[in-house]
């Protein structure tokens, strides 16, 4: 069957998520999931019928949420496939390019290579912000930049004047992508308020982080009517199921609002001990973050990483040296995992 796929196929590595690389053991944070089983009702009558293509119901709530126009709104199987709508609408293969901002999410090289869509890299800046110079002198036939904030892993935001100004630098040339998987940890620091001025920006938002939705796959993408009706012509028939509209819609009900806010506050207050409590520690650096994950660096971090592993705490490794993504979860994992890594350094430096 490998000689049969397409030959770009056959030389992708696929994203390894946190599912796909496993683990056994009783903390897990390493997928950035909410630690929240929240209880939903649904039906389940009318699934003898397709589902909307985008259900009206689904496409007010989350623009009533945004604040945008329900025009400027598109709903997806996750983020990711609004990912992969953007490639395969807006880039031809063999000719065009994405270009993207590494140490980042990986799936934006991965749905680019899948189609045979060259991608171009401008590492970030030694602070992780945009290499303005860098990318400004690497657009040829790129047709899609995609930015993070807070960017995943490194748990930062990108400077608001950059964005302003890579907007300018890639009006009339490219879209430029935000990545706003988890701005609902920091709904401040959303670019949404830029669309009004700009028709080449689209951002990316999730149920997944802050609405405890992983397991439901229900993104959206905003975006101003123009750009959102070149997606429609390529996205699936029937993107989004009934039940996943149902649940949504619950989620993004007054009481679904009410019950995110607060759990977002909590897991903002998680987020903050882990940082105080792993900044004692000699030896470590813990990065600022805004999204519901901490970096952290220390000497011999994949013996660290490691060591949790086989404790039974699941972690995320980090391609950047000696790092190590620490997903927030409820107080007594955090006390666990902070605990854990205290006694290992504790040991090692004794």
């Amino acid at each position: 069957m490998e000689k049969l796929a397409r030959k770009q196929v056959q030389k992708l590595t696929p994203y390894l998520s946190a599912r796909r690389i496993g683990g056994s053991g009783d903390v897990w944070l390493n997928a950035n999931e909410s630690p929240f089983n929240n209880q939903y009702q649904t039906s389940f009558e009318r699934l003898n019928r397709y589902s909307s293509c985008q259900p009206k119901e689904l496409i007010e709530a989350y623009a009533s949420y945004a604040d945008v126009e329900p025009e400027q709104v598109l709903t997806s199987r996750g983020a990711d496939e609004g990912i992969e709508l953007l490639v395969r609408a807006f880039c031809e293969p063999g000719e065009d390019a994405i270009l993207y901002c590494p140490p980042t999410y990986g799936m934006y090289s991965i749905s680019a290579e899948t189609i045979g869509i060259e991608t171009k890299i401008v590492p970030s800046t030694s602070d992780w912000q945009l290499d303005l110079d860098g990318i400004e002198a690497n657009l040829e036939n790129v047709k899609l930049v995609f930015v993070c904030s807070p960017n995943n892993p490194t748990g930062n935001l990108i400077k608001r004047e950059d964005i302003v100004a890579l907007l300018e630098i890639t009006k009339d040339r490219a879209i430029v992508v935000m990545d706003e998987a988890y701005i609902d940890f920091c709904p401040e620091a959303s670019t949404k308020d830029l669309l009004a001025e700009y028709e080449n920006l689209a951002i990316l938002r999730t149920l997944s982080k802050a609405f405890a939705l992983a397991g439901l796959r229900c993104g959206f993408t905003l975006a101003n009517k123009p750009l959102i009706d070149v997606l429609l012509k390529v996205i699936a028939p029937y993107p989004v199921p009934i039940p996943v509209t149902d649940i949504a819609c619950q989620a993004l009900s007054e009481a679904g609002l009410s019950r995110a806010k607060e759990q977002v506050s909590e897991l903002n207050r998680n987020r903050d001990y882990l940082e105080q409590v792993l900044s004692s520690i000699e030896g470590m650096t813990v990065y600022q973050g805004w999204g519901n994950y901490l970096l952290i660096q220390c000497s011999e971090g994949d013996a660290l990483f490691k060591s949790a592993w086989d404790n039974g705490i699941i972690l995320r490794n980090s391609p950047i040296k000696d790092c190590i993504r620490i997903s927030v979860g409820n107080r007594e994992e955090c006390e666990v995992t902070a605990n854990f890594i205290k006694k290992q350094l504790d040991e090692r430096t004794a």
